[in-house]
């Protein structure tokens, strides 16, 4: 007898995949989702350590001033000694930044930079294609951006099934933004310790307000100009007369080499007299050259359409190049930004034909700034991303990662002084 599968057949099989996940990590030791991750921003950030940046930050001075954005992680930390592929130690997890929340479909104008192509963003074709991100931008490591990307598609499945009446097809099909940067030297990456659960977790958790930095979500082992580094965020508000709209700017940041850091245009890379992290770290080079990769997520409310923001993109490139990023043959250096502004104007793809909230006409209008408008905005953008940047290494802490091998977190007491040194006023 013949057996037919459908296509509700699969989507069924999966999802029962999918809730049995948990079960596979009794495979290895990995830890459990910490749901406090995103509750729990940094004590100390670079501001708290006197560095002068420019601009005017946000209530949170976190992507999450763009009002709507919200941003979830899960961190996993587990195991401790030699390295065993499969067991660990494991120093990973995923970080999920959603434009309009997680209960909101509506899609947003996106934009697309790649500044080195050394790394991995799925989902971009369309992006650039269509002009619209239609989902969740999400980050996690190399070696488990296939897993995070399926596990998207059946949260949004689940997500919809649980919101909208029987029938309605708000996500016939997706196509995930993903990005990665390399945890190898801190991380069993070969073990292939995130799950499709894990990806749920850093969803379901996403919410609004202060935003967890450092050894958090995808950037839990990642490796910064020669410090420990991870995840940083920050944020810039345009005065009344420029529009008043906000840029907010998330990296997971694991570039550079330790004598090419700058903060605040001071060379702090080669005054700090900390031991440097040994070399390796899941390379096998000159623990000089800029390699690793960084991803860049900038969101704004100001009414960009996605050639525009294809434009703001390009800015953090500078924002990256004011800590003394160079984009080196071996940085993936992959940016994306999207606008919360012009609600529905993609409205057709997100209703089944005949539903009832289906727009009654093929046109959408929209505002759009005046290119030469967005001269503030360029700025805002790399303002924000030199801070996050920084933010991403002074809010890391100290890592043991497999072997015993240690990465060393950028010394606060030693940038305070140097920053109080700089620019402390000269006495009368």
């Amino acid at each position: 007898m013949k057996t037919v599968v459908t296509m509700a057949m699969r989507l069924a099989v999966a999802m029962a995949l999918v809730s049995g996940a948990a079960l596979a990590r009794a495979q290895g030791p990995v830890s459990a989702p910490d749901a406090r991750t995103h509750a729990a921003p940094p004590a100390v950030r670079a501001r708290d350590l006197g560095v002068p940046f420019e601009g005017t930050p946000g209530s949170n001075n976190a992507i999450t001033d763009v009002p709507g954005v919200e941003v979830g992680f899960t961190t996993l930390i587990s195991g401790d000694g030699p390295l065993v592929v499969g067991q660990g130690p494991v120093r990973t997890g995923v970080t999920a930044v959603l434009p309009r929340g997680k209960n909101n479909k509506d899609p947003v104008f996106g934009g697309f930079f790649s500044q080195n192509g050394n790394g991995e963003m799925t989902g971009t074709e369309w992006l650039i294609e269509g002009g619209f991100l239609e989902g969740p931008v999400m980050i996690t490591n190399t070696h488990s951006v296939g897993v995070v990307r399926d596990a998207v598609i059946a949260w949004e499945v689940k997500h919809q099934a649980d919101q909208e009446p029987k029938g309605v097809s708000t996500y016939p099909w997706s196509l995930p933004v993903v990005a990665e940067t390399f945890d190898g030297g801190m991380n069993d990456v070969n073990g292939f310790h995130v799950h499709p659960e894990d990806t749920f977790h850093a969803l379901d958790a996403a919410a609004s307000g202060p935003v967890a930095e450092g050894n958090v979500g995808g950037g839990t082992g990642m490796r910064c100009f020669g410090f420990k580094g991870g995840t940083g965020t920050a944020s810039r508000v345009l005065p009344a007369d420029q529009g008043g709209y906000t840029v907010g700017v998330l990296v997971q940041c694991n570039t550079g080499s330790r004598s090419q850091l700058h903060v605040a245009g001071v060379p702090v890379g080669k005054l700090i007299t900390a031991s440097p992290s040994p070399i390796g770290m899941g390379f096998p080079t000159d623990p000089e050259r800029d390699v690793g990769s960084i991803i860049i997520v900038v969101a704004t409310n100001a009414p960009l359409v996605s050639a525009q923001l294809d434009r703001l993109c390009k800015r953090a490139t500078l924002g990256l190049g004011r800590v003394g990023g160079t984009s080196g043959d071996g940085s993936g250096d992959i940016f994306m930004s999207f606008s919360t502004a012009n609600p529905l104007a993609d409205d057709i793809g997100i209703h089944a034909p005949g539903a009832k909230n289906a727009p009654s006409s093929p046109v959408a209008h929209i505002d759009m700034l005046h290119n030469d408008e967005m001269d503030p905005l360029f700025l805002a953008t790399i303002q924000a991303t030199e801070e996050a940047i920084v933010n991403a290494l002074v809010g890391a802490q100290t890592m043991t990662g497999p072997n015993g091998r240690v990465l060393q977190a950028l010394p606060h007491d030693q940038l305070k002084a140097l920053m109080q040194e700089k620019f402390a006023p000269a006495p009368w």
